[in-house]
């Protein structure tokens, strides 16, 4: 059972941890993280203790923010030993965090890094789109060949955030030229995912979060916007929480694709944790794409998960706080909302993430609002 030690009387800190090399990262993602381990300290009533330096040590319990899913041998380093030592998840090895896992290889004989387990492709076929994972450019053509007999197929570098780096194809000849301009050492050491695409889409949010010894599940719709380069990207989620699990939140009276698409997530955590012993998570979130494929068929399916905190964080903090200070309370809704370019205030009572002129991305506000009702 999932134990907080905060409930054992511990009195720690919670410090935020960023990737070991993390020069490249935004300053308004190193704001955002720290904000989250503001936030994370509060409910706990524990001090903050900023960003954690690597081999530094601490009297009391450290609670853990990191800015990714950990290997379980990087948590091990850090004392974590549980879901109650972080805010997010650990997995045996680095590609089961990628979108790697959602799809099986070619062929039995393909190859695949040491862990790989070959069944949890197929066991989750049915709640993610037809495609295949390659670790070698021939198998990524072999692959692209046998998905386009049924219509357009997404090209996805497992590493990148976003739809950076991918590409649709048409035909083979537009699959040997996109797999041409990839890197091939890339797609050996980390995977290339291929899978059929979808148009006229939408993308709800399915999750569960675990801290200072409450459990909320949630649902909620994301919103696009663009970025000061004119590219379409996250612009923010819409979400509903309930005090409790899974079974809490299908207590509610739900849209049919909300319950089709719980069903799919929850199928999805249950088979990564069966398939992928030593994984845990105090923060699980599941992205599910609706859209229409080439035959012109309405489909849903698990799109990517997300075991770190994310773009949904900052609503799932604020209803986390409100179920803490209002027992009572069982339903929450809150907004998180990403804007580019000067902006207005964020409206009163917003909690305020970054709001300036980030080195990378140009000026651009982060905020969390929670419904007053």
């Amino acid at each position: 059972m999932w134990s907080d030690p905060q409930a054992r009387g511990a009195r720690g800190v919670v410090a935020a941890l960023l990737p070991e090399g993390a020069t490249q990262l935004s300053e308004h993602e190193r704001c955002t993280l720290l904000g989250f381990a503001r936030e994370l300290a509060a409910l706990r009533g524990e001090d903050l203790a900023g960003f954690h330096v690597r081999g530094s040590s601490h009297p009391g319990h450290v609670y853990f923010v990191p800015h990714g899913t950990l290997r379980a041998d990087e948590a091990s380093a850090l004392g974590i030993a549980g879901s109650e030592d972080l805010f997010g998840g650990v997995v045996p090895h680095a590609f089961v965090a990628t979108k790697a896992i959602s799809h099986p290889l070619i062929d039995s004989s393909a190859p695949a890094p040491a862990g790989w387990n070959p069944h949890f492709g197929w066991d989750i076929a049915d709640c993610v789109l037809r495609g295949y994972t390659a670790f070698c450019v021939a198998d990524a053509r072999a692959a692209g060949r046998q998905l386009l007999a049924r219509g357009p197929v997404r090209l996805k570098p497992v590493r990148a955030s976003g739809s950076r780096g991918q590409a649709v194809v048409h035909d083979g000849i537009e699959l040997l030229h996109a797999l041409q301009g990839m890197d091939g050492e890339e797609i050996a050491t980390h995977g290339l995912v291929l899978e059929e695409n979808l148009q006229e889409l939408r993308t709800l949010s399915i999750g569960q979060v675990h801290a200072a010894g409450l459990t909320a599940s949630y649902f909620g719709w994301q919103r696009a916007t663009r970025n000061n380069r004119g590219l379409v990207v996250y612009g923010g989620s819409d979400l509903t929480m309930v005090r409790g699990g899974y079974d809490a939140l299908l207590a509610l009276q739900l849209a049919p694709e909300v319950v089709h698409a719980l069903r799919q997530a929850r199928h999805y955590d249950a088979a990564v944790r069966g398939c992928y012993p030593g994984f845990y998570a105090s923060r699980s979130n599941y992205d599910v794409i609706l859209g229409r494929d080439a035959a012109g068929a309405m489909r849903a399916a698990v799109l990517e998960q997300s075991w770190r905190a994310g773009g949904g964080t900052g609503p799932e903090l604020a209803g986390l706080a409100r179920l803490q200070a209002e027992p009572r309370c069982q339903v929450v809704r809150a907004a998180s909302v990403e804007v580019f370019g000067h902006s207005p205030e964020p409206p009163p009572g917003a909690t305020v993430y970054y709001r300036g002129t980030d080195p990378h991305v140009g000026p651009m506000t982060k905020y969390t609002i929670l419904d007053p009702a």
